[in-house]
């Protein structure tokens, strides 16, 4: 009103929700699976395709197509684009892309590590939404310190994104590093898992920085029950890993375990509604994270 003195407040727009609550709402409409998309040269060929570009893309998308509706989280494999150089990356962005656009989070598998200045130009690659390969979450390595990830955390907390650090994994080497013992008694990997928990103390429902920890892991050596966050959990399928052996390795802390399977549903293609089924299937086999 021209003359009145009258001065309107400002328009405050709502702070995107963090990823831990966007996970958990996720999870609650889709169930509890993560499915990867690694179009690694094996599985290319069991498709009947040719190891090159014009293949990426229609696995990729093929993937997309079929089952980005169904699962609250994909995760494609960087390393499987970045092979194919520039234009593979360029399929990976189209590719989250479109997975983003059929409601799924995007979890970027990269496994970075660095330190400094690197480590941030790392999660302004993978977080900052402006960036054509923005997604919802990435892994890391927390090899050099779980200290050396903060500008990787504080881009997650900036953008409302998550970070996944590996803590147990499925490799048959991780345990010389993973199971080694701290002066205070703990493992490294326990280490790392209270390191989490830290920051993700109050945080509701969900805290935004999970952990790694693999299906195949056998006997754990950490204690699983307090990290209010998000556990990734690889090796599951063709690897070995099942169902029976997440109930084993959480007991009652299911709440907030997401199963990663990817070569188990992705040898179902070429056909779309194969492929299809077979996520349907393997979300069937994880209902009971649900209760």
């Amino acid at each position: 009103m021209t003359g009145s003195g009258f001065v309107p407040e400002p328009h405050l727009a709502a702070e995107p929700a963090g990823f831990g609550q966007r996970l958990c709402t996720a999870l609650e409409r889709r169930g509890a699976l993560c499915l990867g998309i690694d179009p690694h040269s094996q599985l290319l060929h069991e498709w009947g395709l040719a190891d090159d570009l014009a293949s990426l893309e229609r696995f990729a998308l093929g993937c997309v197509e079929a089952f980005a509706d169904l699962v609250p989280v994909i995760k494609p494999q960087s390393a499987f684009f970045e092979r194919f150089g520039s234009r593979g990356i360029a399929v990976l962005e189209r590719t989250v892309a479109a997975a983003r656009a059929a409601g799924a989070l995007v979890l970027a598998d990269v496994k970075r590590g660095d330190i400094g200045s690197t480590m941030a130009a790392y999660g302004e690659a993978y977080l900052d939404p402006s960036s054509e390969l923005a997604v919802d979450a990435i892994t890391v390595s927390p090899y050099l310190g779980v200290g050396s990830l903060e500008p990787a955390f504080e881009l997650a907390e900036r953008y409302g994104a998550g970070v996944f650090v590996l803590a147990l994994t499925s490799n048959k080497e991780g345990p010389q590093v993973q199971h080694a013992r701290l002066a205070d008694g703990r493992t490294v990997a326990q280490s790392v898992i209270d390191e989490l928990a830290a920051r993700n103390a109050g945080a509701e429902p969900l805290g935004s920085y999970g952990v790694v920890v693999g299906a195949t892991i056998g006997e754990s050596v950490a204690q699983l029950g307090g990290l209010n966050g998000p556990y990734l959990v690889p090796g599951i399928g063709a690897q070995g890993g099942t169902a029976a052996d997440v109930r084993r390795i959480f007991g009652g802390h299911l709440g907030a375990v997401l199963p990663s399977v990817s070569r188990e549903v992705l040898r179902a293609g070429p056909s779309l509604p194969a492929l299809r089924a077979a996520a349907e299937r393997a979300i069937e086999d994880f209902l009971f994270l649900r209760g």
